[in-house]
């Protein structure tokens, strides 16, 4: 239930009235009374608040349910939407990057590559994960599946979810930035589709790994930036209390990235986010991706790579001053 769910300081009047809904419904158990007239009229104001909040968040408000922990991650909606998922491990150079997951599945009949940043739930399983965040060996081992996916003519379909690259001595002596050069430069010329998905954190080049593709989505609550508003806060003004102000600049939400043309459209989330309504959020999500591999499959590939590229090239605008 909504109750049972960590929430967000702005959400703290939707928590607290869930709680005394629950609290309302056990009483009236307990103690054999019929109190429904006041259970609906208070679940007709968490109606009313539930509209009020989450249909007027802010950019900041979003970063911060994009990175809310019972969010659904890459497993997850792998779980809900496809079957007979083989993860495949390791980049046959250094070793197997658990932070970046991948392998064969099946979604409605449909036989594909599917592959995304993976986040743990707990302290140990970040740190197993690494929070998300890939070392190289993480981009080779997703390069490495999408070759085998051209080999066998199967699309790609990518999660991303990342608060970025990992920037430790390590990750950068085993060439980080060459890895993820490396990949972008690569998936531009993939023979076979390529639909991509930001389903939390889109961050900068530690999402872009993995993140060239025909059709690129955002969740609703999802973000995709160069920079995470607090690190872009620090640059600017020294100040990481100013993120609320940088994420509104940055304009880094789906409906942003939409207007701008950089992205291909918004995935609709439940209200009050993915979380909130997990199996809601995948179908949404399959819808998108069975109508895209149905057209994808019928363009040549000759002109599949030449639309991605046109499309790349086409991202971002610029004005000379006038003289």
């Amino acid at each position: 239930m909504a109750a049972h769910i960590p929430g967000l300081d702005f959400e703290k009047p939707i928590i607290e009235l869930e709680r005394k809904i629950d609290e309302l419904k056990g009483f009236t158990t307990r103690e054999d009374l019929d109190m429904s007239g006041e259970v609906k009229k208070l679940e007709a104001k968490l109606t009313q608040i539930k509209k009020e909040v989450y249909e007027n968040l802010t950019p900041w408000q979003r970063v911060q349910l994009a990175r809310h922990p019972k969010r659904p991650y890459t497993l997850d909606y792998i779980e809900m939407l496809m079957t007979d998922f083989i993860e495949i491990h390791g980049d046959r150079h250094f070793a197997d990057d658990k932070s970046i997951i991948g392998g064969l599945a099946t979604i409605n009949g449909e036989k594909i590559m599917i592959m995304g940043h993976q986040k743990g739930r707990d302290t140990k399983e970040n740190l197993i994960r690494n929070f998300g965040s890939p070392h190289p060996e993480g981009y080779r081992k997703a390069m490495r599946l999408m070759n085998m996916a051209q080999k066998f003519s199967l699309p790609i379909v990518t999660f991303i979810d990342t608060p970025g690259a990992y920037p430790g001595i390590g990750a950068e002596e085993r060439g980080q930035a060459e890895a993820i050069a490396y990949n972008l430069r690569e998936m531009a010329t993939l023979q076979t589709p390529i639909i991509i998905f930001v389903i939390g954190e889109g961050g900068s080049g530690g999402a872009l790994g993995i993140g060239v593709g025909d059709k690129i989505y955002v969740l609703e609550n999802a973000y995709y930036s160069v920079i995470s508003p607090e690190g872009c806060a620090a640059i600017l003004w020294k100040e990481r209390s100013r993120s609320p102000d940088a994420a509104k600049a940055l304009k880094l939400t789906a409906k942003d990235l939409f207007d701008m043309g950089i992205i291909d459209g918004m995935i609709k989330e439940p209200l009050g986010g993915a979380h909130r309504n997990p199996e809601e959020a995948a179908e949404n999500i399959r819808t998108v991706i069975m109508k895209d591999l149905k057209a994808l499959k019928e363009i040549p590939k000759s002109k599949l790579i030449e639309m991605r590229y046109t499309k790349f090239r086409s991202i971002g605008i610029f004005s000379e001053p006038s003289k």
